[in-house]
């Protein structure tokens, strides 16, 4: 079951999946996503002249107090911002008050977690939480002094961020240190579940993203439930869904986008099983009521079972993409096609393409990893004909115009799991609820008066 590391604007491109899936492990809930941050000042819909949020929301009244720390109506707003700029959800004040809730639970959660890392002498350092942020910005094409002032541009109290991050580290430490005290995953478990995938082995394999959202007590459904309905709405207007788990998905997968990799339908609960049988590549499913709480899910792709194929071929591809209004003028568009003509002649391996990138358009340049099987029918056509290192012709694309290069190429590898993939699968599932029961039980026992 492999999760596949890639942050290619190119995929939303081409295939139209609001989805972007960094894949590493942790088990912290909510963290930053690549690709979060527009370089761009202006972006959702802050007009140029507009006064950035931090103008708008000068509040340090408290909205909350968690045991004996607050919450203030400041950090709950920066906060909503930070999530409306990394999910493209539209910045208006309907979105905000109805993200208010939700954020704040969130902070709470944050709060919390920080607390009982504390209580445990768990710690972030200051090297962490800046490789962290480095981390953030270099993925988004930014310098860390860049990255600061597009949050002071969007009106983000740098302190949001690094609470949340803050939070993901020590979150993940206390998660960590649990793990050695509970059991290991048994040689039986393990032949278990392998023998259920291999009796399963010629089924369709379905490659999932999850948001979930949990109900802690009977009198929270409706609200949850609620929730899961405004996300959906958001997300069908234009969220993505990857940013969307990062900030409110309260798995641990939330930390990769809510990717949980390729799976077999044994191995999902029935309820998700018999939904992601019926959901097509691409498509969102409404809220799925679940042990625990509901669940959202996006199914990435489907392969066949058993085998790999030609569509499983992995692709390294490195994109140059000078950005264009949404109504380019001719003369626009024209100096663009220049620009990219010119990343042809100068470009001949994928350090060069890197290099054009970062220094004329970093906006939209990126690179990553993309299987065949998530490239659309035109553009594969297009990839398939490119040698290692050619450049593409420029390619005009809905938000510029765009020049490919492939990197690498590494052929399909057998799908079927190791004993090492099983016993990680099902370690990460079992830290996973552990680490839900053990924040629902801190939110159980703590002190929280909300006051907005």
């Amino acid at each position: 079951m492999t999760v596949i590391r890639w942050f290619l604007i190119l995929l939303v491109i081409l295939v139209g999946l609001s989805a972007e899936i960094a894949a590493a492990h942790a088990a912290s809930p909510r963290v930053l996503q690549s690709k979060a941050f527009p370089s761009s000042t202006t972006a959702l819909g802050r007009q140029p002249g507009q006064p950035p949020a931090q103008q708008q929301y000068p509040d340090m009244r408290i909205a909350a107090v968690v045991n004996d720390e607050a919450i203030s109506v400041s950090d709950l707003a920066s906060r909503i911002r930070m999530v409306t700029l990394s999910t493209a959800i539209p910045d208006t004040p309907e979105a905000r008050k109805r993200l208010a809730a939700q954020v704040l639970r969130t902070l709470v959660d944050e709060k919390l977690e920080i607390q009982e890392a504390k209580r445990k002498n768990i710690t972030a350092t200051k090297a962490e939480i800046d490789k962290a942020i480095a981390s953030i910005a270099q993925q988004n094409n930014l310098k860390p002094d860049q990255l600061d002032q597009v949050l002071k541009a969007n009106g983000i109290e740098r302190s949001a961020l690094v609470g949340q991050v803050t939070a993901s580290i020590v979150w993940a430490k206390v998660i960590r240190q649990m793990a050695a005290e509970i059991d290991p995953v048994s040689d039986a478990e393990i032949d278990d579940t392998l023998r259920r995938l291999k009796q399963d082995e010629t089924t369709p394999e379905a490659r999932v993203a999850e948001i979930f959202l949990a109900v802690d007590n009977p009198q929270q459904g409706d609200e949850v439930r609620a929730l899961a309905e405004r996300l959906i709405a958001q997300m069908k207007q234009g969220a993505r869904f990857s940013a969307v788990a990062q900030q409110f998905s309260q798995s641990a997968t939330a930390a990769v986008g809510g990717d949980i990799g390729w799976v077999h339908p044994a191995e999902l609960t029935p309820p998700l099983a018999k939904a992601v049988a019926e959901m097509r590549p691409g498509e969102l499913s409404p809220p799925i009521r679940a042990p625990g709480g509901y669940y959202l899910l996006l199914v990435l792709d489907r392969r066949s079972g058993g085998t790999a194929s030609e569509d499983d071929t992995m692709l390294h591809i490195a994109q140059v993409v000078f950005p264009l209004p949404p109504q380019p003028s001719e003369e626009a568009r024209r100096a663009a096609l220049a620009q990219a003509q010119n990343v042809r002649m100068e470009a001949k391996n994928c350090d060069d393409m890197l290099r054009i990138g970062k220094t004329e358009a970093p906006q939209l340049s990126s690179q990553g990893d993309l299987r065949l099987s998530q490239i659309a029918p035109a553009m594969r056509n297009v990839i398939i004909g490119l040698g290692i290192g050619q450049p593409s012709q420029p390619i005009l694309q809905k938000n510029g115009v765009g020049v490919i290069m492939v990197c690498k190429k590494t052929d399909p590898k057998p799908v079927v799991p190791t004993r090492d993939d099983v016993a990680e699968s099902l370690m990460r599932g079992r830290l996973d609820a552990l680490a839900r029961r053990y924040l629902r039980d801190m939110r159980r026992n703590a002190f929280v008066d909300v006051r907005v």
